[in-house]
């Protein structure tokens, strides 16, 4: 590269080919900024190789050796960057608007006090919000009232919504307990002082242990909604309609996605609460598990 860039641009792809090429295409759109593109392939057996080498030869392609990881996939990518902002992107999530990019660039480096921004995330099946670019942490409480339906119930109550912190509404940037690994940008120093992601995570969780990280460090992930990013969602672990994949990955995502609520509450919170309850949250979680996959 003639230029150093200022964004790097990480895309954690498995199968997702279609997907893939529509994101890409929105990348070589973006104005305002020289931007860095790498692909890390977690061992897919699609064209996506020989669909990103012919239509995007400027991206750089990084070959794993494996499909597991979601974590360890965007860590791979992190040593083929050369920019001072990363930003990690899935390969089904695509702006919207030719500017966007710089939008979220401007914001993020206009407050150093932001450790992760978000755009508002669409999904593409529904038109709605995707809530998992709007998390609360998931304590036990805010777990409870979620899953157990009183968060649907009573939709603006705060006490009830701390897990979707919808009550905040969509509209404004705010501060927010957490931001999706869908659409994640940061500088590349806040990232390597709370040691980017951890890869005990094989998939689902990551995000919110990021996030938790860079708050418990001092800093703010941030919510902006002036840029909305499209997003298909589950497209390569078959968990929505927008993915079309085998029973048995998806079988397995499933497994994945609840052990990633018992690591996180192992790591982060199993200290902080008494003994009756953790087991009332490891048993929920059991209980969780049962009713998805039934294990």
């Amino acid at each position: 590269m003639n230029h150093k860039p200022d964004v790097s641009i990480i895309i954690l792809n498995y199968n997702a080919q279609k997907f893939l090429r529509n994101t890409l295409k929105s990348l070589m759109q973006q104005k305002g900024l020289i931007v860095e593109t790498i692909v890390v392939d977690n061992n897919s057996s699609d064209n996506s190789k020989a669909m990103v080498k012919k239509e995007f030869p400027s991206a750089r392609w990084v070959q794993r050796d494996t499909s597991v990881g979601f974590s360890a996939g965007n860590n791979a990518g992190l040593p083929y960057a050369h920019a001072a902002t990363i930003l990690f992107l899935n390969p089904d999530a695509s702006f919207t608007g030719v500017n966007d990019l710089k939008k979220c660039y401007d914001k993020l480096w206009s407050d150093k006090s932001i450790g992760a921004l978000t755009a508002r995330i669409n999904l593409v099946l529904t038109g709605g919000i995707d809530e998992t670019c709007h998390r609360g942490f998931p304590t036990p409480w805010a777990a409870l009232t979620h899953f157990s339906g009183l968060s649907k119930l009573f939709p603006t109550v705060p006490l009830f919504n701390h897990y979707t912190k919808r009550y905040l509404g969509y509209t404004k940037e705010h501060e927010i307990d957490a931001v999706g690994g869908m659409f994640m940008i940061m500088r590349r120093s806040v990232g390597e002082e709370v040691g980017w992601w951890d890869e005990d995570y094989p998939l689902y969780g990551e995000d919110l242990d990021f996030c938790y990280r860079l708050h418990e460090a001092g800093f703010r992930n941030w919510y902006f909604p002036k840029v909305m990013v499209k997003h298909f969602k589950g497209a390569t672990t078959g968990m929505t309609k927008a993915g079309q994949v085998d029973p048995a990955t998806t079988h397995q995502v499933k497994i994945w996605s609840v052990q990633a609520m018992e690591l996180f509450y192992h790591k982060h919170y199993a200290k902080k609460y008494p003994f009756f309850i953790n087991w009332l949250v490891y048993l929920g979680i059991r209980l969780l598990k049962f009713r998805r996959v039934g294990l």
